[in-house]
């Protein structure tokens, strides 16, 4: 399962970011800031090709000897960002493009809460829960 999950804003600052172990948590903030690099090159790809319609899934953004990046943009050009450990050989990407799903919801039901302000950190305990089920358990 995924060791970090990364929500971006529009405007490419950090909404949501958590990682599993803590202590690597810098370095997949870096990870996660770099891939960005990459969201916004396939995006701006994808949106010459077919016009305004295009995939929200944008598979692996890049491996490294690590980990595998893989991302997902809404409409609203709100980032979604997942790491899997690379020894991680049994996802499937159609395994992938699920979490995005489950993720995109409750990411949904964040914003449709009215005491949330857009632009806001997410601090909702039920994201925490989706997010919780999707990390890798340690220990």
């Amino acid at each position: 399962m995924a060791v970090c999950i990364a929500v971006i804003a529009k405007e490419n600052y950090p909404l949501y970011i958590r990682s599993v172990p803590t202590q690597n948590e810098l370095k997949f903030h870096y990870t996660v800031h770099t891939s960005l690099d990459v969201v916004e090159e396939k995006i701006s790809a994808v949106g010459k090709a077919l016009g305004d319609q295009r995939e929200l899934y944008l598979g692996l953004l890049y491996p490294t000897e690590d980990f595998k990046v893989y991302g997902y943009v809404t409409n609203s050009k709100v980032k979604f960002v997942i790491v899997v450990d690379s020894s991680n050989t049994s996802l499937r990407d159609n395994e992938i493009r699920s979490m995005f799903r489950k993720l995109h919801n409750s990411f949904t039901d964040v914003m449709c809460n009215p005491f949330h302000n857009p632009g806001d950190t997410i601090q909702s305990k039920a994201f925490d829960g989706i997010v919780s089920g999707m990390m890798v358990q340690t220990g």
